[in-house]
């Protein structure tokens, strides 16, 4: 990383740590005959550290006061997870109610909105797994990213809050949200698994560029898919039978066996209830737990205090060779 200055004006004092190399008349001995001094190769040594400790104290003070560090470092570490898009239904259909399981009282069973249930899946699916980076992305008419890639789980937490405001519209145009969600990954290096988790409670029929784009994109950026398809009720299509309607195969079916085409990894996860909609997550949760390479973004670094100590090591190169300095040739009688 560039090292940078927070006060790049203090530099100007630079200069300064070139005095010590200017001879003073203090510094000399006086001698009858320069002849009858042997050569002091040993003295000659000491003098030059004398002044490079002196140069390298000042310059350092100089450097230090101002403000060395580093801004916009990065570090890198590992991790355990995915890279992982969630591309969720907005439409007005997952606002309808779903069986909500597991309630205290035994044989209870009560509704809620599906959207509000996978809402709170998915932030206890974040909230598990720390070292991921997640994307947020909701869709029905248009495709809308809320959150890019980023490893702040309370950013993608706050996504998913707000997604609770307001009502979605009737129309469900995955094509366009699955290639928005591809578009995500490009330009991004490869640094582990990477998925996209579509929790939708319908499909759709995809034209042939669209299918082609979604083939190729997704075997280009080396994405998985995971479709968790949240069914409304027993009229809603039974995708593990697939049989077909009587004017063909189905929305859903549809996207389901072009999804099965992929030569990249897909799978469905057909869920009627909050109770098999939490398992599905904790599958995907124990599926993708591959090595991941974080590079984590930190706050600015300031090393002047190494400046500093480096300073006060030449001050104390400089006591040492002052102490060893010889002040007279005479001695007393």
């Amino acid at each position: 990383m560039r090292l940078d200055f927070a006060q790049p004006w203090m530099l100007l004092l630079l200069p300064l740590a070139l005095l010590p190399l200017l001879r003073r008349r203090s510094d000399t001995l006086d001698f009858p005959s320069l002849a009858w001094l042997p050569p002091d190769r040993i003295g000659r040594v000491a003098g030059f550290l004398w002044r490079g400790f002196a140069v390298a104290a000042m310059a350092l003070i100089v450097l230090g006061l101002a403000g060395p560090g580093q801004s916009g470092a990065q570090v890198q570490r590992t991790g355990r997870g995915a890279e992982i898009l969630i591309l969720m239904d907005r439409s007005s259909s997952m606002d309808a109610t779903v069986h909500t399981n597991g309630l205290p009282m035994a044989g209870r069973m009560s509704q809620e909105p599906k959207a509000k249930v996978v809402r709170d899946l998915l932030s206890d699916f974040v909230a598990r797994r720390p070292d991921n980076r997640f994307a947020f992305m909701t869709f029905s008419t248009v495709p809308i990213a809320v959150v890019p890639f980023t490893q702040k789980t309370d950013t993608v937490q706050a996504a998913l809050a707000a997604s609770a405001i307001g009502r979605g519209l009737p129309e469900t145009r995955m094509g366009v949200a699955l290639l928005a969600a591809i578009e995500e990954f490009e330009h991004r290096s490869y640094s582990g698994s990477r998925v996209i988790l579509i929790v939708s409670d319908g499909g759709a029929q995809l034209d042939e560029a669209t299918r082609r784009s979604v083939h190729a994109g997704l075997a280009r950026e080396k994405i998985g898919l995971y479709w968790i398809y949240v069914r409304s009720g027993p009229n809603s299509p039974n995708l593990n039978t697939e049989t077909a309607t009587a004017y063909g195969l189905g929305e859903e079916l549809a996207l389901h066996q072009f999804f099965k085409t992929l030569s990249t990894p897909y799978r469905l996860y057909q869920v009627d209830d909050s109770n098999a909609m939490a398992a599905a997550m904790a599958e995907i949760d124990r599926q993708q737990n591959f090595p991941l390479i974080l590079h984590e973004r930190v706050p600015r670094r300031d090393h002047g205090g190494a400046f500093y100590l480096a300073a006060m090591l030449c001050c104390v190169g400089l006591l040492a060779c002052r102490a060893l300095q010889l002040q007279s040739w005479r001695t007393s009688p």
